[in-house]
């Protein structure tokens, strides 16, 4: 009787269909991989490239489709169907394609060829998307989740390196504690609204329904926990620990996907969360973002400088990428629009860097994939020793991206810290503006370093012995593409900056 009677959500299977293709080739390459003979080289790699690309087209055409019908929810008010979840699709669909064509020789050359990664990769991109659509927190977490537990695993992939399941362990253990005071924080603010609602919540805050001093305990409380869990994903301090030893520890692609297309689902989860459902609270946690921001912006590059294994180093410019982040998100809760809170000042210059950022550092480690040698040990500043002479073309490469990084005019990464720099001073937050500044220039200490390596560092004895470095097809690609986006982008920011939601 229940089972006739239960009715479901109406469900638009269009709108999901980013979501649905990348779930329907992850069931391919593992069940189809499983029933059939070897497939040949690459194939893994093109099918889930192909996959990322397939997706990223539907996300176009669903844009037009946002164009002319507007936003809307989906799934029973579960998820909502705009631009800023459909930027993050795109964002992590650019981040799967790249990085599949990045992996492909690396599982190749370290003996572990397998589907089982790419199909990881893409559970780890409906996840992400997943928190970036969601309208309620425990979808959120859910989407959260499913990120969370493909890239631990991710993350161990490497059964060959004791410090891949270092990094594996230590992500898992440290990423559940984050986990827990999500969820934790969401239960609070369950009790103080009785919703989980992204858009119920912040119409009952705006009602001012927690009138009691002790519901407004209880949501200062859920708040609190909301930023402990949201600022771990996105590696800002003091909740960056985890960062540089799992980024050293963990497959090197693994480490090219953590810092893309997780960085960019977390943070507009953060977006979600903050300008979407708490916009009445943002005098309360403001001053809270504030610090993170500067505490992130200021610690990022500092600790840079002091590294010498450069996947330390680029896991710290991670934490300091995201510090610039965080000085659009605390530009957005400084200005939030009332009634539509998604379009203040500040959201755009996160989501436009989110996704210069995923393609800058998925080439950046694609060459950092190659510079690592079978065993993907060759991390340090000496393996990067002679690159110029040997690998010229590789070696530029990897100026032109680092210097992107470092926010050199005329690269994209000039676009990207130029609008949360701007999104920053038009909110009236000079402060955060001008130590973002002066951190842009300690963290180019860092790239110089590399960049100095690279062309300058005279040979040693022994460096005519180690295994040359290798540039396989797809790989070089990854990096092609990965270096045009950032010229382009650079010379000509209109063709992103004027698409941005």
């Amino acid at each position: 009787m229940l089972a006739e009677t239960l009715q479901g959500p109406s469900v638009d299977w269009i709108s999901l269909s980013p979501l649905l293709v990348l779930l329907g080739a992850a069931m391919v390459l593992l069940v189809v991989d499983a029933l059939t003979p070897p497939w040949p080289k690459r194939l893994y790699a093109l099918v889930t490239a192909a996959t990322g690309l397939t997706s990223g087209v539907l996300t176009v055409v669903l844009w037009h489709q946002v164009d002319r019908e507007g936003p809307t929810t989906l799934v029973g008010d579960a998820m909502v169907l705009d631009k800023v979840a459909l930027w993050v699709t795109l964002v992590i669909s650019v981040a799967v394609v790249l990085v599949s064509l990045v992996t492909d020789d690396y599982l190749r050359r370290e003996g572990i060829d397998g589907p089982e990664v790419y199909a990881l990769y893409l559970m780890a991109g409906i996840g992400g998307i997943v928190m970036g659509s969601a309208n309620d927190l425990i979808v959120l977490f859910l989407g959260l989740e499913i990120l969370s537990i493909a890239l631990y695993v991710l993350a161990a992939s490497h059964r060959k390196r004791i410090e891949s399941q270092e990094s594996g362990i230590k992500y898992f253990v440290l990423g559940g504690f984050s986990s827990a005071f999500f969820l934790y924080g969401i239960a609070l603010l369950y009790g103080g609204t009785g919703s989980t609602n992204i858009g119920k919540i912040a119409s009952a805050f705006a009602q001012n329904l927690p009138a009691r001093n002790r519901d407004e305990a209880l949501v200062l409380a859920g708040v609190a926990l909301l930023l402990v869990g949201l600022m771990f994903k996105v590696a800002a301090v003091p909740f960056h620990f985890w960062a540089p030893d799992v980024y050293q520890g963990a497959p090197t692609p693994v480490t090219a996907f953590m810092a893309s297309a997780a960085k960019a689902a977390a943070f507009v989860a953060m977006l979600r969360v903050l300008v979407g459902a708490l916009p009445t609270w943002s005098d309360d946690y403001r001053p809270v973002v504030w610090t993170i921001t500067v505490l992130t912006l200021v610690g990022g590059a500092v600790m840079a400088v002091v590294q010498t294994n450069v996947k330390r180093m680029l896991a710290f410019s991670s934490v300091s990428h995201a510090g610039f982040m965080l000085v659009g998100v605390e530009a957005a809760v400084q200005s939030i629009r009332p009634g539509d809170p998604m379009a203040a000042a500040g959201v755009d210059s996160v989501l436009l860097y989110t996704l210069i950022y995923a393609v800058l550092v998925a080439g950046t480690f694609g060459v950092v994939t190659a510079v690592s040698r079978t065993g993907d040990g060759a991390t340090d500043l000496s393996g990067f020793r002679g690159l110029g002479r040997t690998r010229p073309v590789l070696a530029m490469g990897m100026t032109v991206l680092l210097l992107a990084q470092a926010g050199v005019p005329l690269t994209s990464g000039f676009v990207a810290k130029f609008g949360v720099i701007t999104a920053a001073v038009d909110a009236h937050s000079y402060a955060v503006a001008i130590i973002a500044m002066v951190a842009a220039v300690i963290a180019a200490y860092l790239y110089l370093r590399i960049m100095i390596s690279m062309w300058i560092a005279d040979p040693e004895s022994g460096d005519d012995g180690r295994e040359p470095v290798r540039v396989p097809a797809l790989l070089g690609v990854a990096i092609a593409l990965s270096v045009l986006f950032t010229l382009v982008i650079g010379f000509f920011p209109g063709a992103l900056v004027d698409i941005v939601p």
